[in-house]
C-alpha cells in the first residue's frame, strides 16, 4: 500500500469525480463525498485497511472542463496540501464538442486541453508524493463512434503526460470497454458519462490496484 497513516489525497474533477459532493472541496463527513468513485475509494480504505488513517477530499465540480479546473486549480488542489492528488477531467472538452455544437467557445481543442493538463501538474508535482491522472472516458464499446474516438484522443494524452511526468496513469475508458464485453453500458450509466455505483466501485477498483491494494485483506 502506498499511502502511509495521515497521508491526504485530493481528487480533482468534474462531475464523475464530484458525484454529489459537497463541492468545491469536501471531506468524509455524512455524505458530503458524494456517491461516486470517491466515496467508494474512502469506504474501501476504511473497510480494509482501517490501521491507516487517510483523508480522503473531493474538489470535483459538476460541468468543469480543463479551463474551469485549471482557474480554481491553486486555491482547490494546491493549496489544499495534499500527499497526493488525482486529476479526472476532459469529458466535459469533448461532450460540449457534441451537445453544444455551434457554441464554439465551450470547445476545447486537444491542443489546449494538453497544453492546461500539463500547466496543472507542474503546479503540484514537486510537493506531492505522487500524482494520478484518470482518463476521460465515453462509455461506448464501438472504439469507431465519433465522441468515443474524439474521447480517445483525450485519453492519450492524459497517457503522455503521466509517462512524461512519472504519474500513475488509470485508464478509465479501459475498464469500461472491457465491462461492456459483458454487459451493456446500462448497467453503469444512462447516459454512458454519469455511472451508478456499479460503475463507481469500477473505477474506485480500478483506481486502487495501482496503489498497492490488497483485496484479501480484510479487518475481521
Amino acid at each position: 500500500m502506498i499511502f502511509q497513516d495521515g497521508d491526504k489525497i485530493v481528487f480533482a474533477g468534474d462531475s464523475v469525480t464530484d458525484a454529489g459532493s459537497s463541492a468545491p472541496v469536501s471531506e468524509a463527513f455524512k455524505d458530503n463525498l458524494g456517491f461516486g468513485y470517491v466515496r467508494m475509494v474512502d469506504i474501501f480504505m476504511n473497510v480494509w485497511y482501517p490501521e491507516l488513517k487517510v483523508r480522503v477530499v473531493n474538489s470535483g465540480i459538476g460541468g468543469n472542463d480543463i479551463r474551469n479546473l485549471l482557474a480554481r486549480f491553486q486555491t482547490d488542489v494546491v493549496d489544499q496540501n495534499a500527499d497526493w492528488v488525482s486529476i479526472c477531467i476532459g469529458i466535459n472538452d469533448v461532450w460540449r464538442q457534441f451537445d453544444m455544437p455551434a457554441n464554439e467557445s465551450r470547445h476545447i481543442a486537444v491542443d489546449e486541453y494538453e497544453s492546461n493538463l500539463e500547466k496543472m501538474i507542474c503546479m503540484v508535482k514537486d510537493n506531492v508524493k505522487g500524482m494520478f491522472i484518470l482518463t476521460p472516458y465515453y462509455i461506448e464499446p464501438n472504439a469507431e463512434d465519433e465522441m468515443r474516438a474524439l474521447m480517445d484522443k483525450y485519453g492519450e494524452v492524459c497517457k503522455k503526460l503521466a509517462k512524461k511526468y512519472n504519474c500513475v496513469l488509470v485508464d478509465f475508458q479501459k475498464i469500461f470497454s472491457d465491462y461492456c464485453k459483458y454487459r451493456h453500458s446500462t448497467y453503469v450509466a444512462w447516459d454512458r458519462v454519469h455511472p451508478g455505483m456499479t460503475g463507481g466501485t469500477l473505477m474506485a477498483r480500478e483506481f486502487l490496484k495501482y496503489c498497492g491494494f490488497d483485496f484479501s485483506k480484510i479487518a475481521e
